[in-house]
């Protein structure tokens, strides 16, 4: 059976995995699941809808599935998904989808910090640590090892790309192309994210690769469509050059510069 302290409200119309662990003054609503080897600290409120997998971690005070912040919203049933092995610290709140997703989707193995907020119909890869008090508008989409600096603010719709770092205290308006370091206030392109490469295995040969895209992208006086069709004729087409002239080529919102 679940180890569930006896001051927790947990509705039995939740689903929950048999070594899970929950603590004091937490509140599961029923249509909840929980998977395997989760731990649930105290004051945690997880809200209908919400689908949790194994072996994640939720610190105190942190709110899962509430209602999303949007004037739109007229109850409908949406939902929250998240992958494992996700550690969620103190205060963070997981809006769930709208009507127009019907969705929030965190993936596997990140960290949020405290305070962050993930707003509704976000999409979270994997392997990201988003530091203490960053906010996510509605419908941003994070790829997977995204890394965000304290009190970052992204604005509803933006996407950032694969293995990209963003410094603190930035407010980002348009998309962040994918394996580039970006700071500041207005954003500013800093150049590649050389040291978060290397640490998750990109070899000399990509690096050079993906600088030379940038180059292009960034420093050459080119307009993005110029730069994006020297990148595809001058360079191997590599799996990086690849994502990176996909990203750019579907952005919405245009990109950093």
């Amino acid at each position: 059976m679940p180890e569930i302290h006896p001051s927790a409200i947990v509705s039995s119309k939740a689903e929950i995995a048999n070594d899970v662990k929950i603590g004091p003054f937490t509140i599961v609503e029923p249509d909840v699941i929980i998977g395997e080897g989760t731990q649930i600290f105290n004051n945690v409120t997880i809200k209908t809808g919400s689908r949790i997998g194994k072996k994640n971690k939720i610190y105190q005070s942190v709110v899962i599935g509430a209602d999303p912040q949007d004037l739109k919203f007229s109850g409908e049933f949406t939902e929250v998904f998240m992958g494992d092995e996700n550690v969620i610290r103190e205060y963070v709140t997981i809006s769930r989808g709208t009507s127009e997703k019907k969705k929030t989707i965190v993936g596997s193995g990140s960290l949020f910090m405290a305070n962050t907020h993930i707003g509704h119909d976000c999409i979270i890869g994997n392997g990201c640590i988003l530091a203490n008090s960053v906010a996510l508008g509605g419908h941003v989409k994070l790829e997977d090892f995204v890394r965000l600096g304290g009190l970052v603010g992204i604005h509803q719709f933006v996407k950032i790309g694969a293995y990209t770092m963003i410094g603190a205290h930035a407010m980002v308006v348009k998309d962040v192309v994918p394996y580039a370091l970006f700071s500041g206030n207005p954003l500013t392109y800093e150049g590649l994210n050389l040291v978060g490469l290397k640490r998750s295995g990109f070899d000399d040969i990509k690096l050079d690769m993906i600088k030379k895209a940038f180059k292009l992208l960034f420093m050459s006086g080119l307009n993005v469509s110029q730069a994006i069709q020297k990148i595809k004729t001058d360079l191997p087409q590599a799996e990086e050059i690849k994502h990176l002239i996909e990203f750019t080529e579907t952005s919405s919102r245009g990109i950093s510069k």
